[in-house]
């Protein structure tokens, strides 16, 4: 039997084949030019929290990279399964903010990806996950983060959460930020709305300065 809804994931399996029609139509590449640096170039271990259609986890595959996709919702994985197989792809049914599962396998990752993630949880969830987060990326690799700002959807749950509060949770754990960068939505009608991004990014163990605030 499936278990109860997870906290955050409201609104998506309805809007499923939508979505996954949307997602699929952006490109990996184009959507993290921002962080493209911070992605090894020699194959590595890449986690993909909320991989949602796998576009992203399809995309580090196709690097050679082994990923592990993490995605609660059954409305994006089994489809993204299908869409994008590939035996470099682990999928697996965990979410944030225990990451359970995940945990319980003791992995540690080159990179740590949460991709229009964070925001789906509230300031106590937040706090719960940045640990867990942080345990799950090795010494020298980066947890990237993309945020969205601005007006929720009908039936989502979203929070306004701020670069600063990030950056603070992350320094707690060992995590230096070294980029902070907003910007405007890809997709028209949200431009028009007032939907901005924020990424972030940040190195573990790597003691660097906060780097400025930048607009593009």
């Amino acid at each position: 039997m499936k278990s109860a809804q997870v906290s955050g994931t409201e609104g998506y399996a309805e809007e499923a084949e939508e979505l996954f029609e949307l997602y699929e139509s952006i490109s990996a590449a184009d959507s993290h030019r921002a962080v493209l640096h911070l992605i090894p170039t020699a194959p590595g271990l890449i986690l993909d929290i909320g991989s949602g259609t796998g576009r992203d986890a399809a995309w580090f595959a196709a690097m050679g990279h082994r990923v592990v996709a993490v995605e609660p919702t059954d409305a994006f994985r089994l489809p993204a399964m299908a869409l994008h197989p590939s035996p470099r792809i682990e999928w697996l049914d965990d979410s944030l903010p225990d990451l359970a599962l995940l945990l319980a396998r003791g992995e540690r990752f080159d990179v740590v990806m949460l991709t229009a993630v964070w925001m789906h949880l509230d300031a106590q969830q937040r706090r719960r996950a940045m640990p867990n987060v942080a345990s799950l990326v090795r010494e020298g690799g980066a947890v990237i983060m993309e945020i969205r700002h601005g007006p929720v959807p009908a039936g989502r749950r979203m929070f306004e959460v701020s670069p600063e509060e990030t950056i603070e949770l992350a320094q707690t754990q060992g995590l230096h930020p070294v980029l902070n960068l907003r910007t405007e939505s890809s997709q028209d009608q949200n431009r028009v709305a007032g939907v901005t991004w924020t990424s972030l990014a940040f190195v573990k163990g790597k003691n660097e300065r906060p780097p400025p605030k930048r607009k593009r």
